[in-house]
């Protein structure tokens, strides 16, 4: 088992089933527990027909090469965004994401909106936060020819997180959000710039090995922006 793969695609997949899960417990606790388990449940659904879908004809359609530059390129996307919005929030540039509020936020909303409205928001947030799952899924498991580890990484994520929800619905907010996006995006960026890298034809010295001083170098430059921003907030105060 491919574990640096599988633990990506898990903090990943759990970043964005804590945001899911906050929109589902809110439609459950203003519309009724049915309507918000009906729009998470045939949003996972989708989600799941796509996973099989495109990731099986991926693999098999479409070159190694091909697939390890493109999926490289997403995978720097995805990774240097959450690497971004993590530095600016360590730093105190910006504010940094609260669930407790979002969950408040969905609630005073949900209690003006009728069933239909609370199931489609339950819907909707569960898929578009799931689609970006999806991607992580499909790109790290059909690039490393691992897409059964990838998807079983995600739905391992999607179990604990809802039973942390359903067991204290408030424990989302005790999540250390901030800190898990930082680590998944140093391993998306490393995963990323290795795959791309590969794919345009470089051979990386010791193989595969080669990953590790790739996420110990993000790694320290994520370490260095955060001091550098800390200094130039701490110098604007």
């Amino acid at each position: 088992m491919d574990w640096a793969l599988v633990l990506a695609v898990f903090f990943a997949s759990a970043v964005e089933a804590v945001e899911a899960l906050t929109i589902v417990l809110a439609v459950g606790f203003t519309r009724g527990w049915r309507v918000a388990l009906r729009g998470a449940v045939i949003a996972l659904v989708i989600l799941v027909v796509i996973v099989a879908v495109l990731g099986t004809a991926i693999v098999h359609y479409v070159p190694l090469a091909v697939l390890r530059t493109v999926v490289g390129l997403v995978l720097l996307i995805f990774g240097l965004q959450w690497l971004r919005k993590a530095v600016l929030r360590s730093t105190g540039l910006k504010a940094l994401h609260d669930e407790a509020a979002i969950f408040e936020s969905q609630v005073a909303l949900l209690k003006t909106q009728a069933d239909r409205q609370g199931f489609l928001i339950a819907f909707k947030g569960v898929l578009l936060e799931g689609l970006e799952v999806a991607v992580i899924v499909i790109s790290l498991g059909s690039s490393a020819h691992a897409l059964g580890q990838a998807s079983l990484a995600a739905l391992a994520a999607v179990v604990v997180v809802a039973a942390c929800g359903l067991v204290i619905s408030r424990a989302l907010t005790e999540v250390p959000e901030n800190k898990l996006k930082m680590v998944v995006g140093i391993m998306l960026t490393s995963f990323g710039t290795f795959w791309m890298a590969e794919g345009l034809g470089l051979r990386w010295p010791g193989g595969t090995v080669f990953l590790i001083p790739t996420v110990i170098w993000f790694a320290l430059t994520v370490l260095v922006l955060v001091v550098l921003g800390k200094r130039r907030a701490s110098a604007a105060r």
